[in-house]
Formats: C-alpha cells, structure tokens, sequence
C-alpha cells in the first residue's frame, strides 16, 4: 500500500483541496442513489404493450417520468463537467496560488516550478476524468431505460454521455485553465475566462459538428412525410421537382397566405397549396440525414481536435511558466 500512496506535491495538492475531493464523490454517490432509485421506482409499473410486439412506459408510471426529469439534469450536469473542471484549475489550483503568493512556498522546497504545476495539472486531472467516468456511468443506467423509447443519441447530452469526446473536452479544459491562470492570475477572473473559452469552443463545435461530414439524402415520392433510414438525425427535408430540383415550399405557403380569405389553414389552403406544387412540378420529397454509421467517426474527429487544442495550451501553459520563473 506504501507503494501506492501519494508523495511530495502530489500529496500537497489532495490535502489541501481534500473537501473538494469529498464534495466531488459525495455528489457522484448522491446521483448514483437518486438514478438508481428511479430505475427501481420505474420496475414497480409494468409497461403497456403496443403494435409489432413494443411496449410503452405506463402514463400512471410516476417513476419513469421522474426519471426522464432527472435525466435531463443528470446530462446537463455532465455537459457542463469540463467548465467546472477548467475553471477549477484556473482559479484555486493556479491563480489563486499566483494571487497569494503561496507558490512561493513550494518552490522553496527543492521543487521545480514545472514538477509544481504537473503535479497539480495531474491531480486534477485524475480527479476530473474520475468524475467523468463515474457519472457517465449512472447516466448509463438511466439510459438503459430512455434509449429504446427515446432517438437522443444525436442530442447534446447523451452525445456527451454516451460516448469518448467528453473526456477530451475535459482534457482540454484543465489545460486551458492552467494556461489562464497563470496568465490572468486573479482567481475570480481567471476563472470567468477559463469558463467563457471553454463555452465559446463547445458551441462552435456544437454548431459544427454536425457538418464535418457530408450528408446522405434518401427521396421518395411526394405524399406522406419521409423518415431518415434507421433512425438517423434529420438535417434537411424539402420537396423535389420532376427533374430532381429542390423546391422551396414556403413558395407556395407565401401564395396560399396572400391569396384572400385564407385564414392559415383550411381547405382552400390546401386547394391552393395543391395547385402550386402541381403548376411547379412537384413530384417527390427529400431528406438530408446522418447515418447511425456517423456517429462515432465524428465523436473521433471532434476528440482529435480537443486533443489538439489541449496540447496546444498545456504546452503554452509550461512555456509561460518556463518564461516567468526560469
């Protein structure tokens, strides 16, 4: 057990950020027992059998929709995991230690600055990733119940949730608040920089992210509304000519609207609707999808450019450290 016990910095940093430490499994134990009691709550009402041999959650099932309830939290807390962790280190861990001068007492005991902050950068990090898994982890056994009734795997959360990228971005967050630390040095505000790079690069790449691969578009003929193969996540659906042009349907919305005594609906609507598709040659329907098959290529792509990114500011974090305190 000796072997294993932590020395020196390592041991420096747990003890003085230990309720931290405390708070941190204390709230991973919280939310295994809220999740876990749900999923419990849920076994008590059986479900009610539906066509082609499914079933569907109760509507008495109080259970499963607490469960969902708690879920939707559960994956909201998960997603903003990485900005907790980056701010954390930009400002107790680094900043703070800038701003009272305490560093100083470490480098005096035959410490170099850079094993001072590796060790730190490694304890949080450890710490972080543990959090990570362990509340992924009672999201999974949410999931197992939300996942054959609801098609989220596309949505922000369970993206995160179910797969590798949320470790990246914790990654990259712990190194981007060691580089704003040391470069802000005033804990409040260091940690309101960290906070705010780290949403401005998840909604870039939540906006992106979805276009780094192209596209695959099923049509079919007009009529009923056409679905994605295998439930994949609808980006674009449209109407088509008899030569394969893509129609805008608002043309004809905006006709029926100005036509008079058309109230928005209606009969006369639809006649009028009716006759601009035929009188344009619409023939058939469109839709512009994400395979199932593209979820994990692009959860790879999306990591690999965190990973970047996270290397990138550590190695700037050590080269301004480097510089500051040779």
């Amino acid at each position: 057990m000796s072997a294993l016990a932590l020395k020196g910095p390592y041991w420096v940093t747990v003890r003085q950020y230990r309720r931290t430490l405390w708070l941190t499994g204390a709230l991973a134990l919280l939310t295994l027992a809220v999740i876990g009691g749900l999923r419990i709550w849920d076994l008590q009402t059986p479900d009610v059998p539906v066509q082609n041999g499914y079933s569907t959650p109760s509507d008495e099932n109080r259970g499963y929709r607490t469960l969902t309830f708690a879920m939707d939290y559960l994956g909201l807390g998960i997603l903003v995991l990485p900005l907790l962790a980056g701010a954390f280190v930009a400002g107790p861990l680094v900043a703070r230690e800038f701003e009272s001068g305490t560093y100083k007492v470490s480098l005096t005991q035959s410490l170099s600055p850079a094993a001072w902050l590796r060790a730190k950068l490694l304890t949080a990090t450890a710490v972080a990733l543990l959090a990570t898994v362990a509340l992924m982890g009672v999201f999974r056994i949410g999931w197992s119940r939300m996942a054959p009734s609801w098609y989220l795997a596309w949505d922000p959360h369970p993206y995160a949730a179910t797969g590798i990228v949320h470790f990246a971005y914790v990654l990259a967050a712990v190194a981007v608040g060691a580089l704003v630390g040391q470069l802000i040095r005033r804990t409040l505000v260091a940690m309101s920089a960290t906070g705010l790079i780290m949403g401005v690069v998840m909604l870039v790449l939540g906006a992106y992210r979805w276009s780094i691969l192209p596209v695959k578009t099923v049509t079919g003929p007009a009529g009923p509304s056409l679905w994605a193969p295998g439930h994949g996540l609808v980006m674009e659906t449209g109407l088509l000519t008899s030569s394969g042009t893509r129609f805008d349907r608002m043309t004809c919305w905006e006709e029926a609207s100005r036509t008079p005594g058309v109230d928005g609906g209606g009969d006369l609507w639809s006649k009028i609707e009716a006759q601009c598709l035929a009188r344009n040659d619409v023939t058939g329907q469109y839709v512009d999808y994400h395979p199932g098959s593209h979820f994990w290529p692009t959860q790879l792509i999306e990591t690999g450019i965190l990973l970047a990114l996270a290397a990138l500011a550590l190695f700037a974090a050590f080269r301004v450290l480097r510089a500051r305190h040779p």
